[in-house]
């Protein structure tokens, strides 16, 4: 190993001879030990040491662990994450004991007042953040660190001699000298070169930068790069407090809800003014010959140039800022750590990932081995080809030929992948070649060509159509205000509106566009996301064309075109909700990520509903899980938020029983939710009880029954409270015990008791849909047990059937189908469907338990198999219910609950394709008609035949 350092690193060999106590303590203890002391020693600095003492105890630190970490690092002791950890450990413990140093100072000057000066650092009004590889813990061997020094003019710490007009120049003073203890050098080397230019303006900022103008830049001037350096911005000295909470005001500007793809063009082009201004191309061939490898590396640049570090970083950093603000797992420091968690979400191919963190520790050794030689900030490989054969022994390898040939393998693989992210912009489809004659330019009447063209994608009103781009043109709409904006929207204009004239009325879905793109904020990342992503063009056009819904939700709610693009995730819609939820301070922003989360994942639904990726029952389960989520998700900080006001009821709890389609999963656009909610607290618990500190916050107690039914209402409250994203979701609770007549919330005993004497029949029938979706595990089991006990009590068959047919009778005497096309309530439609399936389960669960589900289909299969329902009936049955389900869901989605007789041209198209896949194919409306007519037939000669005839 000395002969390694001797023969290969002149820095390394004098370091070995100086700190030969460290290499001795090295060779006996190892290189952790060694570490822990040197860091040790800056721990121990006593609080009143005089600078002199300082700057020597953190000097004498940085040679120890320059020389621990190299030989580890040669030596294969140590990772690449152990050695980059250390490095930064040394860069943080330096800067925690310089800036007690420093604030122990003036305050002992008097131009601080410190709250506590034995303990500096607290209240102190100044924080340090580390940027990027100080940030991230990533330091290289020969590092500069990189600062942002903030202060809180707030702090009740100033003195006159520091407040107001005078804390400029004393904050300055105060970065002055810490960069001069960090940077300083003398005959026992320096500590770290520090670098300040990463903050906000800094050119016109001073060097500690006020906090409320930090975040006021950030919120209104901030940069895509900024948003990228912020990823690693971490505490590291001085007020950490204080930095937490500003990392945390600017978090909105960092990860920011939608996906933003602009972000992509922005750090790719700052990349390439690094290659123009530092060089960074490898030679590529030459009158058809390519350089030899050596010759193709010598003075590469293994950092900022080609296929480098840089690239590696921008990224993890780039795909990070594009997915992160969705889901805050996608937040880490570390390059390696998010590229795995970027791999896991689906957002770059593992493979990808296998090779870019071969490539990014391979380089960094690279790096490192460069920074060794001579203790250089330096990321360039020699010139000289002599230098290169001594660099590759240094690597390990046996000559410069070998170690180019690795270097360059890695570096083209970096390259590759880099260039999927950044450098490849889709072509245009079909139609692309149409732009050559789209002239909108003038005022007067376009070109015969553009009309020709326009006609020819379906168009018909075609001065609105110029009228519309020529404003967008001139930009007239505020989302196209800039001239990027603009140029992005001339380069795909011919896609948009080739995909809008594929729809069935193409001028109505141009019209909606318009509506959308006039109520953007901002236009440059959703243009973005279209011209990296041309087949979404379709996908919304298809929404536009098809469901006014759905587009007007678009409008409003842009960003819920991320769903559309979000790869299909194995999280369930639970672990959705609770990793975005990670945000959530208060019950509101509780109630809003929940409400906000729902909407897009219902828009996403209805789309692949839409698009028949989704069948009826699919989007079904898929909805039902979303309510099963959203209300599980908002039981518990409800209650809490309740519990702050009115204590708890020691040993209660509550539980959500969800009925009807979401019970059974078979939940449609728009569903509302039939609820009940039932608690139960033992006997001998009466009222709630509050902590002394909620009490004295202005708490108190309540009866307990009174506690769980106004504590139901906060719940329901919460479910149905207004937002801009709508309600989560409308709440019906007529299927509670006593139904409006009864409390809000039953307890367990009081559901035992009604059930057991007061029950009627339609209300068994409503149990049978029942599932317990949220509350504590015992509950939920006692719940579900009570709720099969009632299913299963005892009732003759004939009354059942009378009571479910009269029942029926009622329903069409006063609930009437809403036209044609209300498969729910027609005769023959989805109700008597379902009562079959309910009135079957009540008259023959008591002695098979085992038929009971909440599905419809699933309780006609077990109701086959268990011999109480003829194939024939079980079959027939079973595609009624998938069919009365799919032509209510697209339905729904295309025009809303009520369907005109005449139904529009738009809706046509998506429910003859859903009829067909549902087994009743059409040639057109009249034949759908006619098919599903002659199916409700034979479903009412099933309802007469097991439950019976309906009169009156």
């Amino acid at each position: 190993m000395l002969a390694a350092l001797g023969g290969n690193s002149p820095f390394l060999a004098d370091l070995a001879v100086r700190e030969a106590a460290a290499l001795r303590a090295f060779i006996a203890e190892g290189p952790d030990a060694v570490a822990h002391r040197a860091l040790a020693a800056i721990a121990a600095l006593p609080i009143d040491a005089p600078r002199p003492r300082v700057a020597a105890t953190l000097r004498q630190a940085k040679r120890v662990i320059a020389l621990v970490t190299a030989i580890a690092d040669i030596g294969g002791l140590w990772p690449l994450e152990r050695v980059t950890a250390t490095l930064s450990d040394l860069a943080e413990a330096a800067l925690r004991g310089a800036v007690i140093h420093l604030l122990r100072n003036a305050h002992d000057a008097h131009e601080l007042r410190l709250p506590d000066p034995a303990m500096p650092e607290r209240g102190g009004g100044l924080t340090v953040l580390g940027m990027g590889k100080l940030g991230a813990r990533e330091l290289n061997y020969s590092s500069d660190i990189d600062l942002i020094l903030l202060c809180d003019p707030s702090a009740d710490i100033y003195t006159p001699r520091s407040a107001g007009d005078a804390l400029g120049a004393f904050t300055t003073r105060l970065a002055r000298d810490l960069v001069a203890l960090m940077e300083s050098r003398d005959a026992d080397g320096y500590v770290f070169r520090t670098d300040l230019r990463l903050r906000p303006d800094p050119s016109v900022t001073p060097p500690v930068v006020a906090l409320p103008a930090a975040i006021t830049y950030y919120e209104s001037m901030g940069q895509n790069w900024e948003r990228a350096a912020m990823i690693k911005a971490r505490p590291v000295a001085g007020n950490l407090a204080l930095g937490a909470a500003f990392l945390e005001a600017i978090r909105p500007f960092v990860w920011r809800r939608g996906l933003d793809f602009a972000a992509v063009a922005d750090i790719h082009a700052m990349k390439q003014r690094i290659d123009a201004h530092k060089g960074g191309a490898l030679p590529d061939a030459q009158n058809g010959a390519m350089p030899d490898p050596v010759t193709r590396i010598a003075g590469h640049n293994v950092k900022l140039g080609e296929g480098g570090i840089r690239e590696i970083e921008f990224l993890a950093q780039t795909l990070q800022l594009v997915w992160g603000g969705r889901d805050p797992t996608m937040r880490t420091a570390a390059t390696l750590g998010a590229l795995d968690l970027l791999a896991q979400a689906g957002h770059i191919p593992r493979p990808a990932v296998i090779e870019l963190e071969a490539a990014y520790r391979f380089l960094r050794t690279v790096e490192h081995r460069l920074q060794m030689v001579a203790d250089r900030q330096t990321h360039i490989l020699p010139e000289r080809t002599e230098d290169l054969e001594r660099f590759a022994v240094f690597m390990d390898y046996p000559d410069a030929a070998q170690f180019a040939t690795a270097l360059l393998f890695h570096l083209e693989r970096v390259r590759a992948r880099y260039t999927e992210v950044f450098e490849h912009v889709p072509d245009l489809p079909e139609h692309a070649g149409i732009a050559s004659e789209l002239d909108f330019r003038g005022v007067d009447e376009v070109p015969a060509a553009t009309q020709t063209a326009l006609r020819h994608l379906g168009f018909a009103d075609i001065a609105r159509i110029t009228r519309a781009v020529r404003g967008w043109q001139a930009g007239h709409v505020r989302a196209l205000r800039s001239q990027r904006a603009r140029d992005m929207m001339a380069s795909i204009l011919p896609l948009v509106l080739a995909a809008l004239g594929r729809q069935p009325l193409p001028d109505i879905a141009f019209g909606r566009f318009d509506v959308f793109l006039s109520r953007l904020p901002a236009g440059v990342q959703i243009l973005s996301l279209f011209q990296r992503n041309p087949a979404l063009l379709d996908r919304v056009a298809a929404v536009l064309g098809a469901a006014p819904s759905l587009a007007e939700y678009l409008a409003t709610h842009p960003g819920a075109l991320d769903g559309l693009l979000t790869p299909e995730q194995a999280a369930t819609p639970l672990q959705m909700l609770r990793v975005r939820l990670a945000d959530a301070r208060l019950l509101e922003d509780v109630i809003a990520i929940i409400r906000g989360s729902v909407r897009e994942e219902e828009f996403a639904i209805a789309v692949a509903t839409l698009e028949g990726r989704l069948n009826a029952d699919a989007s079904g389960t898929h909805r039902a899980a979303l309510a099963d989520a959203a209300l599980d998700a908002l039981l518990d900080p409800v209650l809490a938020d309740f519990a702050t006001r009115f204590g708890r009821v020691q040993g209660g709890a509550m539980a959500v029983v969800a009925l009807g389609k979401a019970g059974g999963r078979e939940m449609m656009a728009g569903s509302d939710l039939d609820l009940m909610l039932v608690y139960d607290h033992p006997e001998e618990v009466t009222q709630s009880h509050a902590s002394r500190r909620a009490l004295d916050r202005g708490a108190r107690a309540l009866p307990a029954s009174q506690w769980f039914v106004r504590a139901a209402h906060a719940y329901v409250a919460a479910v149905t409270a207004p937002g801009v994203d709508g309600r989560l979701y409308a709440v019906d609770m007529r299927l509670r015990p006593s139904g409006n007549k009864g409390p809000v919330a039953v307890s367990l005993g009081a559901f035992h008791s009604y059930h057991a004497t007061d029950a009627w029949t339609w209300e068994r029938m409503a149990l049978t849909r029942a599932r317990v979706v949220a509350g504590p595990a015992a509950l939920r089991g006692r719940v579900e047990a009570a709720i099969r006990a009632a299913i299963m009590s005892p009732g003759e068959a004939d009354q059942i059937r009378a009571d479910a047919s009269a029942m029926r009778a009622r329903m069409l005497r006063d609930l009437p189908p809403d036209g044609p096309w209300d498969v729910k309530l027609r005769a023959g439609g989805q109700v008597e469907v379902e009562f079959i399936a309910q009135v079957l389960q009540l008259i023959h669960a008591r002695h098979d338990p085992g038929l009971c589900s909440p599905t419809t289909r699933i309780v006609l299969a077990r109701l086959h198999a268990a011999g109480h329902l003829p194939r024939a009936d079980a079959d027939l049955l079973t595609r009624a219910d998938h069919m009365w389900r799919t032509v209510q869901g697209i339905l729904r989605i295309t025009i809303g609950r009520t369907a005109p007789a005449e139904l529009p041209e738009a809706t046509v198209r998506p429910l003859l394709r859903a009829a067909a896949e549902a087994g009743a194919p059409a040639v057109d409306l009249p034949a759908l008609r006619a098919s599903l007519d002659t199916l409700a037939g034979e479903v009412r000669a099933a309802f007469v035949r097991h439950v019976g005839e309906i009169r009156g």
